[in-house]
C-alpha cells in the first residue's frame, strides 16, 4: 500500500500540525499507529483526572477535532488523509477511560483500539462510509474507541479488578 506524502503544511500550519497528530501523521507507513502511539504521552497529562473532568478533556477533543479534521481534510482536498490522526488520538483516550494503571492496560487497549480502527466492524465500516467532513473522520474513531472500552471494561470485570 502506498501513503501519500504529509503535506509541508503539516510543518507550517498549527491547525495541520495538531491534526496530523502533533507530526506522528506523517510518518511513511502505518501513520494511524504512529498517531495513536503518540497520543499515550498527552494521555499521561490527564490520566488521573476524575471521571468528569476526563470526560470533559476528551469531549472537548472531540468536538476541537471534529473542526481541525475537517478544515485540515478541507485544506488538502482530501477526505481523511491517512496522515490526520487526531481522531486516533480521541479514540485511544475514550479506549482508555477508567483504565487500570499498569502498562499491561495500556498496551491491551492500545491493540484493541487499532484492531477496532484497522478491522472497521459494523457499526464503524458503516460510519465510515456514510458520514462525511470532520465529524466523519472523528465518529469512526470514538466509535472504535468505545467498542474498546466495553472490551476492555469487559476484561476488568472478568479478572476481578471492579
Amino acid at each position: 500500500m502506498k501513503f501519500p506524502m504529509a503535506p509541508a503544511s503539516v510543518w507550517r500550519n498549527p491547525i495541520h500540525f495538531l491534526a496530523f497528530g502533533l507530526g506522528s501523521g506523517a510518518a511513511p507507513k502505518a501513520p494511524g499507529t504512529f498517531g495513536t502511539l503518540a497520543a499515550i504521552p498527552l494521555w499521561f497529562l490527564f490520566a488521573d483526572l476524575d471521571l468528569i473532568p476526563y470526560l470533559l478533556v476528551v469531549g472537548i477533543s472531540f468536538i476541537v477535532g471534529c473542526w481541525l479534521c475537517g478544515k485540515t481534510s478541507e485544506d488538502m482536498g482530501v477526505h481523511d488523509h491517512c496522515g490526520i490522526v487526531w481522531d486516533e488520538f480521541v479514540g485511544l483516550w475514550i479506549t482508555y477511560i477508567a483504565l487500570p494503571e499498569g502498562w499491561l492496560w495500556i498496551l491491551i487497549g492500545f491493540v484493541l483500539f487499532r484492531v477496532f480502527d484497522i478491522l472497521k466492524p459494523w457499526p464503524i465500516g458503516w460510519v465510515d462510509k456514510r458520514v462525511s467532513g470532520g465529524f466523519g473522520i472523528m465518529l469512526d474513531d470514538l466509535l472504535a474507541g468505545v467498542m474498546a472500552f466495553a472490551c476492555i471494561q469487559a476484561l476488568i470485570y472478568l479478572v476481578g479488578l471492579n
